[in-house]
């Protein structure tokens, strides 16, 4: 391994220790001593990869805004497989590494108030509810998704994600629901 690859594989590291621990403790409550600890290295070390809990947590928090860009990258023809791909990816991608439920509690957590506000607003530049309600609304002409407020569509059908995601996080032997189960909220 390089130098530069061994470089990555710690800074990796520090992001998912960082990420278990403050989806665990809170961001208030983590310390930057706990996530070194944790990883068996010197604050100072750790400091050479992020100069502060802030940075840290705003670099999870970005990672968090990319992956909410997702759906937005995968393919789809009728409105409604663009909800049945995304939620087909999730669940698949969630398998093979568990820790994307942890994203989903970290980006909630970092939209309330008490997250430093840059953070905070980095975390809330994203708004897959919103984004999605077009494509509700096109599904609702074509007679795919069922008729409705396509925002509170919208908004269900995320909430729902976000139920699935927090509580696989805090439960992750109870396996993910069937992908079906998902779509009824929007099927017609």
């Amino acid at each position: 391994m390089t130098r530069n690859e061994q470089k990555e594989e710690r800074r990796k590291q520090i992001l998912f220790k960082a990420l278990e621990l403050f989806v665990t403790r809170g961001f208030s409550e983590t310390k930057i001593t706990d996530i070194a600890q944790e990883l068996d290295i010197s604050t100072g070390l750790l400091f050479h990869y992020y100069e502060s809990k802030e940075q840290l947590y705003l670099a999870l928090v970005q990672m968090g805004v990319d992956g909410t860009n997702m759906p937005d990258k995968i393919p789809y023809k009728e409105p409604l497989e663009y909800f049945e791909n995304f939620v087909k990816a999730l669940f698949s991608a969630t398998k093979a590494q568990p820790w994307i439920c942890q994203m989903f509690v970290l980006m909630n957590n970092a939209r309330r108030p008490g997250i430093p506000e840059q953070i905070r607003s980095v975390a809330l530049s994203v708004n897959q509810v919103e984004k999605s309600v077009k494509v509700i609304e096109a599904g609702q002409k074509s007679g795919s998704i069922r008729q409705g407020d396509a925002a509170v569509l919208s908004s269900t059908f995320w909430n729902c994600i976000q139920g699935i995601m927090e509580g696989h996080a805090i439960n992750p032997e109870l396996p993910l629901p069937e992908v079906s189960w998902v779509m009824d909220i929007l099927k017609d």
